[in-house]
């Protein structure tokens, strides 16, 4: 009886969610696929997959860095499809075409100068999980799709003798940079694989002398006809290729609308695990089973948030959002536990009674602001995530002696040299999440706050020992290896008062008073470069004095990625000090003109020039991590309705549904991070201190939809499920008037996140006028509440 319910219950369900649209459904890959970064468009990718498999329209020997490349909306024709796309690696490009045989992709502006396609956008699909498009230069239609660690294409041919297949190995591909070396053989009559090793430009300065390596082993569904191998326009026989520049091709014999399948087993530690991930993975299974598993794969991890009403529009935007939060920092482990080490060291993580490692590594960019919209989204509905993607840098540290911000296989790759990840690890002791080495974890986020001695610019804070030893970090030139020149010593001091504070809750939980003491006292040191006089935060030389000429607005200087204006707002640990410094008058005047300022140029994200940079030197600039906390700010300064106002108009008015206006117009989408701070503004919940605290709160602001259940993890929360329901919602309901918590009226604009992890219904009646007498009793906790209560 109970399974014949069980299957009456699955036949009903199945027919309700084909009647309706499920989450996976409002994915959009297309929105902000102008002006990308190089991990940005893949759609052919399983959540955190390794296998990220996507068209390229100007990857080809890009120039590496950090920079918008790989693929583009605007352009209108197809160079390949590749299969790793991570920060800082990039490599193994597919491309079938017709006709006679080319090993160059020629250009964009000259397509027919290489074996590059044209293609019309009305015959490319983009979904969470799959992407085909027809190259109509050779009547192909190529259709891809992934399994974790692997691969699938499937090529549709018209009928030819001359059918190809380029396989691009040496060549320069996004990130990736430098090819050092590229290795291609065969098996038998189907059956090929290799690696691409490269030395990426973060590589370069973060961990000279290492390298990245990509392993494959791919599989064909028909033998060729023939096989050579090249070096750039040069054609061999040979069918095996060790060098640069280089690859493998293969030709066939192919009837009208015959297809060819490719199943590629990818690795970052061996061929060997290549193969096994392939066979674990793919044996048995068609290209359109995996097709269906994709898309059900995304909608289990899509739909652990569900949306009810609000516009179209929105729900496109937060599930698309969510779907970029949960497609990059990939898996870089081996579906057996092993994982890549640095200088081509092999580890292997503990497996549990059935023979299945107990987490995952991954490979990642840096968190800068990540700990405002990222590790916010995956604490809430998906700690399982964020314990592993914990634990993976806890091993790196036990390997290398330091946390990394930012690793490619194993070899430092920070990018932006703050180090947030003693941060991360707080936050997600400070929420309860503690299945990973907590001891090791401290020690770990103990030295990256305190020790200074043995920094770089691949662990990062290399200016660490001025902040430990003056208090705060000068205004200095710091010239790397590449001659790229650092001078962020403003709004370093204001970061390390940040990290020191998170960690400092972290050893408050674990009972470890003295370092407690030292890092809170760390934490207050943003308060020297505090200047009265203009109630900025200023940068000072290293005789102590404030710098001359000072100009707020002007960026990069003593500033990264902003000016002295949006980074004084940078202390997100303790706004109720902040505000004290700079007057609470002045403290909400400047937030109310800077947001009447920033709507007008779309909130730094709207510029006549296409650039990942354009809102630097602006009051506000949301397309960039050090602003993303400022809206916010509001519900400490006893104005909770602007905080509800503002972050409502930026969700409308920042983030959009095209491919040029997707994240602002063209701006940096840095893995997700502004597409996870629209699922968290859409719900109405943050936590500016990004639970560096260690009770943390959510503050509210202004939901979006009618419903939103979240579903919580029982391994890791009390409840089942976070309800937010609205009452009288519209679009032009920006304004809470009330809210209550299972029934009981709420009179603050906040909750400790402990009580909401209990589970129940959070309501929120919502109205066209703001009610100004709601949620000014108390404000959210800050540092300067913790030093007055200890008194």
């Amino acid at each position: 009886m109970n399974y014949f319910r069980l299957a009456l219950f699955y036949l009903c369900f199945t027919g309700v969610m084909q009647a309706q649209k499920m989450p996976v459904d409002y994915v959009d890959p297309q929105i902000g696929s102008v002006h990308g970064r190089w991990f940005f468009y893949t759609p052919a990718a399983l959540p955190f997959g390794m296998a990220k498999l996507a068209p390229h329209t100007n990857a080809y020997n890009s120039l590496g860095s950090w920079g918008p490349t790989g693929y583009d909306d605007r352009h209108l024709s197809i160079e390949g499809f590749g299969h790793f796309h991570e920060f800082q690696i990039g490599g193994l490009v597919f491309m079938p075409t017709v006709g006679d045989l080319k090993t160059i992709p020629g250009s964009l502006e000259e397509p027919d100068s290489g074996y590059r396609s044209r293609f019309d956008k009305s015959d490319e699909i983009a979904e969470a999980g799959y992407y085909s498009v027809i190259l109509k230069d050779y009547d192909i239609k190529v259709e891809l799709t992934a399994t974790e660690r692997v691969g699938f294409h499937r090529y549709t041919f018209p009928q030819t003798n001359q059918a190809n297949l380029v396989i691009d190995l040496g060549h320069k591909q996004g990130e990736s940079s430098d090819v050092t070396m590229a290795s291609g053989l065969w098996y038998n009559d189907t059956e090929f694989g290799g690696f691409v090793e490269t030395n990426p430009e973060y590589v370069k300065f973060c961990d000279p002398g290492k390298r990245v390596k990509m392993y494959f082993y791919a599989k064909l569904s028909k033998a060729p006809v023939s096989k050579g191998s090249f070096v750039n326009s040069k054609q061999f026989e040979s069918i095996t290729t060790r060098g640069v520049d280089n690859g493998l091709h293969m030709k066939f014999s192919m009837q009208k609308d015959e297809v060819l399948e490719i199943q590629t087993g990818l690795s970052y530690t061996s061929i060997e695990n290549a193969k096994a991930n392939l066979h674990y993975e793919a044996s048995g299974k068609t290209f359109d089973e995996v097709k269906g598993m994709a898309k059900r794969a995304w909608n289990e991890k899509l739909g652990r948030i569900r949306i009810d009403g609000g516009l179209k529009q929105d729900r496109i935007k937060f599930y698309t959002g969510l779907y970029h939060a949960l497609l990059g920092r990939g898996l870089a482990s081996d579906y057996k536990g092993t994982y890549p080490k640095v200088d081509d060291g092999i580890g292997q993580i503990p497996l549990n009674e059935n023979g299945q490692p107990k987490y995952h590594h991954y490979n990642s960019d840096g968190m800068w602001g990540g700990f405002w919209n990222l590790s916010q989204i995956w604490a809430l509905a998906y700690p399982d995530y964020f314990s592993d993607y914990i634990q993976s840098n806890i091993d790196f540290y036990k390997t290398r002696g330091w946390l990394h911000d930012g690793v490619a296989t194993g070899v430092y790759t920070n990018g932006v040299q703050t180090n947030f990840q003693g941060l991360l690890i707080a936050s997600a002791y400070n929420v309860g999440i503690r299945d990973f080495e907590v001891d090791v974890a401290y020690e770990a986020a103990r030295k990256n706050e305190l020790d200074s001695k043995g920094r770089n610019l691949g662990n990062g804070k290399y200016d660490l020992h001025y902040f430990v030893k003056d208090a705060y970090v000068p205004y200095k030139d710091t010239v790397i290896s590449n001659g790229w020149v650092f001078n962020f010593g403003a709004s370093h001091t204001l970061e390390y008062s940040f990290s020191s504070y998170a960690v400092a809750q972290m050893a408050k939980g674990m009972g470890k008073d003295s370092d407690y003491q030292k890092l809170s006292k760390q934490a207050g040191y943003y308060k020297n470069l505090f200047d009265p006089e203009t109630k900025f935060i200023r940068p000072k030389t290293e005789d102590g004095n404030f710098i001359k000429d000072f100009d707020s607005m002007k960026a990069w200087d003593g500033f990264q990625e902003g000016n002295a204006f949006q980074y004084t707002w940078y202390v997100p640990h303790d706004p109720a000090g902040l505000m004290n410094l700079i007057g609470k008058d002045l403290f909400n005047q400047r937030l109310e003109d800077m947001f009447e300022n920033a709507q007008k140029s779309m909130f730094g994200g709207g510029s006549e020039e296409i650039h990942s940079f354009s809102g630097v030197e602006k009051l506000y600039n949301h397309g960039n991590q050090p602003c993303l906390h400022n809206p916010w700010l509001f519900n400490y300064s006893g104005k909770p309705w602007l905080s509800q106002k503002w972050t409502r108009t930026i969700c409308n008015e920042f983030y959009g549904t095209e491919p040029l206006h997707g994240y602002g117009v063209g701006q940096d989408e840095d893995q997700g991070q502004l597409g996870a701070w629209y699922v968290m503004a859409s719900m109405g919940l943050f936590d500016v201190q990004g639970h560096a605290s260690s009770r943390p709160s959510f503050q509210f602001g202004s939901p979006l939809f009618d419903r939103i259940t979240i579903e919580l993890d029982p391994e890791y929360y009390s409840g089942k499920q976070l309800v937010i329901e609205t009452e009288n919602q519209s679009a032009d309901h920006l304004y809470v008037q009330s809210a209550s918590w299972n029934g009981k009226a709420i009179h603050k604009n906040w909750m400790y996140r402990d009580e909401l992890m209990k589970g129940g219904k959070l309501i929120f009646t919502m109205s066209s006028s703001p009610n100004t007498k709601w949620g000014i009793s108390t404000p959210p906790p800050s540092m300067a509440d913790e030093a007055l209560q200890s008194k």
